[in-house]
């Protein structure tokens, strides 16, 4: 099989991306070595120098694009370099473009499929902003750049994975969101993702928007009109798909279990629970010392996989930041980016 090469782009540089990004390097080297695969990070070369001189790890080289076909271990692919300074922890325009500019080149290499897939650092919100880039944050912003509509957030926690239905929006706009058609559509990502991962019949549970799924309408008749006949339907079908499930049992569940995804009605609905079981908190400091947790956009024609975190720009440039997210990014990357390989052998 082709050694697939995955881009890691290194998000806001004044965060802790770039050095997630040489940790996660250098925890995979071993791997890459053997020649399972190569990483390529897309970023400001001087960035990860920076980066690299707080960690005392040694810096990929940087290559040029023609250089990709047959990379063997890391590199770096350079973004153009900013007009000015960017500081640890500081919000700027410059560190919102320069994890445009990196998203920007990943994904326009992963459309020529000069590379398997994209892993995406942290980038900071405002800053994309004032970089003049008005996106809600990563999902929007691949949707864009690949043209695609109605693309789909999930996270996972090792094989605790939850799909959203809506996201960043506000609460009251969720009702509006989430019709049959958005919902059938969640499924219908969900169900074509899990079956890429090997799960040849996916348990699927659908969240209730409303607390007890409406208690038989008391509490509104979303999932009673909308949620219950589209269940009906696929069930009706042959998939094993289960609800609306009340959202304060559904999560239980999918942990115990019986269900392989659960498709969530709201951002903090489907967040709140995945984030709960993949932060690591020191109860001496309550500050976190790790995280696991990955996000994976569904419904683009390129992979695409995330960490689960933002930039922390408190601790920046500390070498404190913890990588485990990324690499649990990277091989949720590869795992769904191994069947595409096995076709084109």
């Amino acid at each position: 099989m082709k050694r697939p090469v995955l881009a890691i782009t290194i998000g806001d540089p004044a965060g802790i991306g770039p050095e997630i990004t040489l940790k996660a390097i250098e925890s995979l080297k071993g791997r890459m070595a053997e020649g399972e695969f190569a990483l390529v990070a897309v970023g400001n070369p001087e960035a990860l120098q920076q980066a690299a001189s707080v960690l005392s790890l040694p810096v990929p080289p940087v290559i040029g694009e023609n250089e990709l076909e047959g990379l063997e271990g890391a590199a770096i692919l350079p973004t153009p370099a900013p007009e000015k300074k960017i500081s640890w922890g500081q919000i700027s325009p410059e560190g919102g473009e320069q994890a445009y500019q990196a998203v920007a080149i990943a994904t326009r290499l992963a459309l020529a499929k000069k590379i398997a897939g994209i892993v995406t650092a942290p980038l900071n919100k405002e800053a994309l902003h004032l970089a003049g880039h008005d996106y809600a944050g990563h999902t929007e912003l691949l949707a864009d750049l690949t043209g695609v509509k109605g693309s789909v957030m999930m996270l996972a926690h090792g094989d605790f994975r939850v799909t959203h239905v809506s996201t960043h929006c506000a609460l009251e706009d969720v009702p509006k969101r989430a019709t049959a058609e958005r919902i059938s559509h969640v499924i219908d990502l969900t169900l074509a993702t899990l079956r890429k991962m090997g799960i040849s019949a996916p348990r699927i549970a659908v969240a209730a928007l409303n607390p007890h799924a409406g208690e038989g309408g008391i509490f509104g008749r979303h999932d009673i009109d909308v949620t219950e006949p589209l269940v009906r339907n696929y069930v009706a079908r042959g998939e094993k798909l289960f609800g609306p499930v009340p959202g304060d049992t559904v999560f239980v569940k999918l942990r115990g279990g019986d269900y392989d995804a659960v498709v969530a009605m709201y951002h903090d609905q489907g967040h709140i629970p995945v984030k709960l079981l993949g932060f690591t908190v020191d109860p001496e400091t309550g500050r976190w010392t790790a995280l696991n947790g990955v996000n994976v956009t569904l419904g683009l024609p390129i992979i695409r996989t995330s960490v689960d975190h933002g930039t922390a720009f408190d601790i920046a440039g500390k070498g404190l930041a913890d990588a485990t997210s990324l690499v649990e990014a990277v091989d949720y990357a590869l795992q769904l980016a191994a069947p595409a390989a096995a076709l084109e052998e």
